[in-house]
């Protein structure tokens, strides 16, 4: 083509370009009209279309953020009137981060805005195009790799994250100091084993599993470097700091950390293995072979990737700001932004994830000997417990009235949003946090350096997370001042809901809690259910350490109402140190073993008081009376036998307040088959049948679940029975039972979840079990008690040690009024092998009354003995 033609078909292209960028701003109502012409000018105008030789107008927008930024950067000095920085419909890709710092600040008490009116979003991912189908591979598509991508460990399909591939490790493996020794050498034939990685999921809650791991709180994983024949040899220092942390000499199995079990692995097991091409079994699985470049994925069922839109993220932080605390980031707002397909590879390097606690690892060559555990160690690095967080994909520090209204964080590979140290009157309101693979939202650190203060976390929907690292929680709080998270709802999550505080583990070796500069955070009016659907050990709200320097500055945790617990722990948790918290005004219900677990030796002094703790005027199924017991003082809670007892003011008034309830209604990304279940495990039910629990999928791909199906497999591997269950029936019983198999044969069992759209994949399968005869019946409960009340009474008991080789699937307690209640649900189930006790509210009782009540437990053999507590109903 001759070359002057060339420069025409330029100006003509940027003219298309800059018609196309004037359109999308007319659909959407963004006008300079809306102020005087000054404003129009001062205003930045950004299209997906755009130019960034143009001067940001309307008519002529630019093209990225980062150009953007340097024209707001020209005039945000100088300030007459807020700025805002308006993005049209689309989306705008990062391959790295932008960085904003004090240059990037509003001025004169006005506001840099970037606003996306609810259709702009910002993307760290790179279409996957040019499918086909896999020759000898049926069902299996493969794409080349996309520009700029050379690792991931996320990707979408229209809008929906796919799993990467994983299963059974297919050896035996025998723990040794640099790896593992394998029954056979399988591992070592595979393609890229290098990028294959191990899981650990453990817990002591679920029948016939694997329980090795860094606690039951966690989920941690460590890459293989090698294998070779039978010798497989695991990354470093993820291996070493996940299987070397320093005990005490003198305190047997008590790690320096104070925080779970020194190494991953006694028995040598892996949950599973993940990252493999070998492991492509599974639609919504999917592949990136980095040495050949290419992306595999084997579809689910109406997906064809021609036609789909396959995202996968390249970059790891779409926003990096802040700036130092002499010259913060401030007064800027992000409003009506989408921040999606980011990931983090750390945990797929050396260092792996060595999981500590709320997606806090142990990092660094020594980190095992030394990070975080400073004067109890020689080298240690202080403050105590100051481990490596997990980062945000946009990501704070150092800022100052920075606010995030009307966004959505979803599709992203790390946390959502890092509102980091020195972060000061931070505001996060009216948003969307969902499919994360680790913690929603991040405030402050552990590190000792300048808190987070004055930060407002209100009417928020963060649910469906976290999706990868599994030991995630929806809002991670640190050590910081002034910090109201309120009036959000959370609900379907892997693990706790909001956690609180850090440092308080030295009260495990009677030491005080790690001295902190937090006080006066505020906890109030949240709806949380269906949290802990997958670990163990935690709370609808976790707190731990020092809250603050008394009552009256400490911690509050009002107006919230809790309830749907699945795993093993409590509605509101105050662990380890945790001291000055108030819990009160509070509807909690359907925990495990306790509603409040508040009783902790304050080991500030030698008096042997408990630390300082305010439980009162809680709607609960809890029971325990009035007292001051050393400085935790319980007082005026009230015994509720339904929810419907609660008074409904605190009900209506707790969750998003009413002009953010449209959140619940908005779904991101498309509708899909739900995420498979988890853990699954089994107990025999006789010889020719197996009792089945699992735990549910927090991720319904935008439908509700109505039905699990649990496939039964042979030794041979052929479908054995297939027994469904309906998802209200699951939920209320917790298990369900598979009959008619053959004795004296193993037996695994896989489970799948359903909604509207139709049957998810199938779950990792259980350990084998072959069934077996069960005919002694369980001793009885012990510790039984009434605690009552005018109305209702709260009975609790003990699970029962001995349960005849079975595990217990509930309970039956008889009532002297003639009642028979039968118990059942997750936490019958997850309380026995713990040995935590057991509570349930018998309502309807008449005041001044004697009663009678026996607990007897049930498993495959029958009901076993009872044991019985007696009460009498204080006059009305």
């Amino acid at each position: 083509m001759p070359a002057p033609l060339r420069p025409v078909r330029r100006r003509a292209a940027a003219v298309c370009a800059s018609l196309a960028a004037v359109a999308a701003f007319a659909t959407t109502g963004i006008s300079p009209a809306a102020g005087a012409p000054a404003a129009a000018s001062r205003d930045v105008y950004v299209s997906p279309a755009g130019d960034d030789h143009a001067a940001g107008t309307t008519k002529h927008p630019v093209r990225t953020l980062e150009h953007a930024r340097d024209l707001v950067r020209a005039r945000a000095g100088h300030l007459t009137a807020d700025l805002t920085v308006h993005l049209a419909p689309g989306t705008y890709r990062q391959s790295k981060p932008l960085v904003l710092d004090a240059r990037d600040s509003g001025s004169n008490g006005h506001r840099v805005i970037w606003d996306g009116a609810g259709s702009a979003v910002i993307s760290g991912g790179r279409q996957v195009t040019g499918w086909h189908q896999v020759p000898g591979r049926p069902g299996l598509w493969s794409a080349p790799a996309p520009s700029g991508l050379t690792d991931t460990r996320q990707l979408y399909v229209d809008g929906v994250r796919a799993q990467r591939a994983r299963g059974q490790v297919p050896v035996g493996l025998t723990a040794t100091a640099t790896g593992y020794t394998a029954s056979a050498g399988t591992l070592a034939g595979w393609r890229n084993i290098g990028d294959a990685e191990f899981v650990y999921t453990s817990g002591e809650s679920l029948w016939n599993i694997d329980r090795d791991g860094l606690g039951q709180w966690t989920e941690p994983r460590c890459p293989i470097a090698s294998a070779t024949g039978t010798t497989i040899t695991m990354a470093q220092p993820c291996w070493d700091n996940s299987n070397k942390r320093v005990e005490f000499p003198d305190i047997p199995g008590r790690t320096v950390s104070m925080v779970g079990p020194g190494k991953l692995t006694n028995s040598g097991h892996a949950s599973y293995i993940e990252n493999a091409y070998e492991l492509l079994d599974q639609p919504g699985e999917w592949y990136l072979d980095r040495k050949a470049h290419t992306v595999y994925y084997l579809p689910r069922p109406g997906e064809d990737p021609r036609h789909a839109d396959v995202e996968a993220p390249v970059a790891q932080k779409l926003i990096d700001g802040g700036g130092t605390a002499a010259a913060p980031l401030h007064d800027v707002s992000f409003r009506g932004l989408q921040f999606s397909y980011a990931t983090w590879l750390t945990p797929s390097g050396p260092g792996g994830f060595s999981e500590i606690q709320a997606g806090y690892t142990i990092t660094g060559p020594t980190g095992w000997a030394t990070q975080g555990l400073c004067h109890l160690v020689e080298g240690g690095t202080c403050p105590f417990a100051d481990w490596t967080k997990m980062p945000g994909n946009v990501s704070l520090a150092h800022s100052r009235g920075v606010e995030f209204s009307g966004d959505v964080f979803a599709h992203l590979g790390a946390a959502g949003l890092e509102l980091g140290t020195g972060t000061k009157d931070a505001r996060v309101s009216g948003s969307i946090f969902t499919d994360i693979s680790g913690n929603g939202l991040e405030i402050g650190g552990v590190d000792g350096a300048e808190p987070a203060t004055g930060v407002q976390v209100t009417d928020n929907h963060l649910y469906a997370l976290p999706r990868e690292f599994h030991g995630g929680v929806a809002i991670v709080n640190g050590y910081t001042q002034r910090t109201t998270i309120a009036h959000n709802q959370i609900d379907h999550v892997g693990y706790s809901a909001i956690s609180l505080g850090w440092g308080g583990w030295p009260d495990k070796i009677g030491s005080p809690a790690t001295p902190n500069t937090s006080h006066d955070n505020a906890v109030r009016d949240n709806l949380i259910f269906d949290y802990m659907q997958m670990l163990d050990d935690g709370g609808g709200i976790y707190t731990q350490g020092l809250t603050g320097t008394s009552i009256a500055d400490g911690e509050k945790v009002t107006g919230n109402v809790i309830h749907g617990q699945w795993g093993l722990g409590k509605s509101v948790y105050t662990d380890n140190g945790c001291t000055y918290e108030t819990v009160q005004g509070n509807v909690l219900y359907g925990a495990s073993y306790a509603n409040v677990a508040s009783r902790h030796t304050d080991f500030r002094d030698a008096l042997g008081n408990n630390d300082p703790t305010l439980v009162k005027d809680n709607w609960w199924e809890e029971g325990t009376g009035d007292a001051d017991n050393k400085g935790l003082v319980t007082t005026g809670n009230r015994i509720i036998a339904a929810p419907s007892d609660a008074p409904a003011a605190i009900v209506a008034n707790a969750g998003l307040e009413p002009a953010y309830r449209g959140l619940l209604n908005r779904r991101i990304g498309a509708l899909s088959t739900p995420e498979a279940p988890s853990r699954v495990g089994t107990s025999s039910g006789g010889t020719t049948a197996l009792v089945v629990t699992f735990n549910p999928t927090f991720a319904d791909g935008g439908a509700a679940v109505t039905s699990y199906t649990a496939h039964v497999y042979d030794a041979a591997g052929h479908e054995a029975a297939t027994v469904p269950v309906t998802a209200a029936e699951f939920r209320t019983r917790g298990y369900l039972r598979v009959t008619g198999l053959r004795p004296g044969e193993p037996y695994t069992v896989s489970v799948s979840a359903a909604n509207s759209r139709g049957s998810g994949a199938a779950s990792l399968p259980s350990n084998a079990l072959v069934p077996a005869a069960v005919t002694t019946l369980p001793a009885a409960p012990t510790g039984a008690k009434l605690r009552a009340q005018a109305h209702a009474a709260t009975v609790v008991w003990t699970p029962p040690v001995d349960t005849g080789a079975a595990e217990v699937t509930g309970y039956l307690i008889t009532v002297s009024d003639g009642r028979t209640i039968e118990v059942a649900g997750r936490d019958a189930l997850v309380t026995q092998p713990s040995g935590k006790g057991m509570f349930r509210v018998i309502g309807g009782l008449t005041p001044g009354t004697a009663y009678k009540v026996t607990i007897a437990a049930v498993t495959a053999a029958g009901t076993g003995p009872s044991v019985t507590a007696n009460g009498t109903t204080p006059a009305a």
